[in-house]
């Protein structure tokens, strides 16, 4: 997300450096580029327009203070304007209601609804610890009904059955009566989309909101729409009472444009980002992190919570008592290694979030992941073919044996090699691992194993 955006502000801001003060003539060129950059990212024109002309006004007279060049203090007002354009803060959901919180879904079909109900469910499972009960009340889809049975399933949350013999009130009321009986925190409503906005649509929604007064009204859309998102999240904001917005399919928007342009459209709160098709694909949006990724600067602290809500404790304990015992660290830890990253949204995921430095620009680290990614998989393949007695002691590893391991992998001989020296790599890393500067090591090393990346930026 954000990859094309960002590739255009890292060279346009680098315009300004070199000044001692920022006026109106040495900064215009870089503000048409500025502004070029998010009309082309398909951020609405009106949204544009004020967000430039905040820029100019906090910008034009500003003295440079020593410890600053002119570009890191442009850098900052354009950081500061990019939060106070998105809503400052992640605005949480308001579940201090009597239970059950009522939560509605609304949004054009082919939104991802339906994936996001099941997504937020298991959101407010794991993450807020609440009882959850999920209903569909779209009577026009039987699979619609059907595939929120089956996200109930997987995520573990109750499913109200619905039939499409019912009226839609009907089906949320007697789903928010028997979550009263059942003592459940949330109850997620689904409901119909369309392929358009349309009157009728528009009535029945209004009608299902009125009887059941929801606590929460997310209106679903889709970010690769563009600044479209945005003008259809103030055409259902008009018609019902929005408290937030929930914008899916980020992670195949390269543009960004909704993300700018809904709440200024609509003046409700990004409330989530949907990164994926898994379960787990959902983040609260947080204005300032997405700002500093846009900039190019990283967006560490969803990282640590990445890493907090995916890594196996467990397993990662585990290894660091082996460690600290002197055994050393084996293939079957190297995979378990490679199967963490890849729970965290493998090579590309990571990337994403890390500072871009050492002049290395998006379209630069998009080339390293796409290759990296491939060489993870491949590593696990191999590591996969050979015996456990081979994980437990390479050594062993002869000849004849890496000859059966590629045929068995799909890979060639000396790809088994390789494998086997960055083994051997991470294993002198890992002895480091309690020593001073031991993690530093350990990151330099992995940017050496990343193919054409030049190394990991430096952190």
């Amino acid at each position: 997300m954000f990859d094309n955006l960002s590739d255009r502000l890292a060279q346009t801001l680098r315009h300004v450096t070199g000044k001692a003060r920022l006026s109106e003539d040495n900064i215009k060129d870089t503000l048409r580029e500025v502004r070029m950059a998010l009309l082309e990212a398909d951020v609405a024109l009106s949204v544009v327009k004020d967000f430039v002309n905040a820029i100019r006004d906090r910008a034009v007279g500003t003295e440079v203070s020593r410890s600053l060049s002119p570009g890191q203090a442009f850098i900052k007002i354009v950081q500061a304007e990019l939060e106070s354009l998105m809503g400052e803060a992640n605005e949480d959901l308001a579940l201090n209601a009597a239970p059950p919180a009522v939560i509605l879904m609304a949004g054009l079909q082919g939104a991802g609804k339906t994936t996001t109900v099941g997504k937020l469910a298991r959101f407010l499972k794991e993450r807020k610890k609440k009882t959850v009960m999920v209903v569909s009340a779209d009577v026009y889809r039987p699979a619609a009904i059907k595939q929120l049975e089956t996200l109930a399933n997987e995520v573990g949350v109750t499913f109200f059955p619905s039939d499409i013999s019912q009226k839609p009130q009907d089906i949320a009321l007697a789903a928010i009566k028997e979550a009263k009986l059942k003592f459940i925190d949330v109850v997620l409503v689904d409901t119909a989309g369309r392929l358009a906005i349309d009157s009728e649509m528009m009535a029945e929604i209004t009608g299902l909101h009125a009887a059941i007064n929801p606590i929460e009204t997310l209106f679903v859309v889709d970010a690769m729409t563009g600044q479209d998102a945005a003008n259809t999240a103030k055409a259902f904001n008009d018609a019902l009472p929005l408290t937030g917005v929930v914008l899916t399919k980020v992670d195949g928007d390269a543009r960004g444009g909704a993300a700018l342009s809904v709440r200024a459209i609509t003046g409700k709160p990004i409330k989530f980002l949907g990164m994926g098709e898994k379960s787990d694909a959902l983040d609260p949006f947080h204005p300032d992190r997405i700002a500093s990724r846009i900039l190019g600067m990283g967006d560490v602290l969803s990282l640590i919570e990445q890493a907090e809500q995916t890594i196996d404790k467990e397993k990662a304990e585990k290894l660091t008592k082996k460690l600290k015992k002197g055994k050393g660290f084996d293939l079957e830890d190297f995979r378990d290694q490679l199967q963490q990253m890849n729970k965290m949204g493998g090579m590309g995921g990571l990337l994403e979030k890390m500072p871009n430095m050492g002049g290395m620009n998006l379209s630069q680290m998009g080339g390293a992941q796409g290759a990296a990614e491939k060489q993870f998989k491949q590593m696990e393949s191999i590591i996969n073919s050979m015996t456990p007695a081979e994980r437990r002691d390479p050594e062993i590893i002869s000849g004849s044996r890496r000859r059966r391991i590629a045929m068995g992998s799909g890979t060639q001989v000396q790809d088994v090699g390789r494998l086997i020296k960055q083994h051997k790599q991470m294993q002198k890393m890992m002895k480091k691992f309690t020593t001073k500067g031991g993690m530093s090591k350990i990151m330099r090393g992995l940017g050496g194993m990343m193919p054409g990346a030049g190394g990991m930026p430096k952190m």
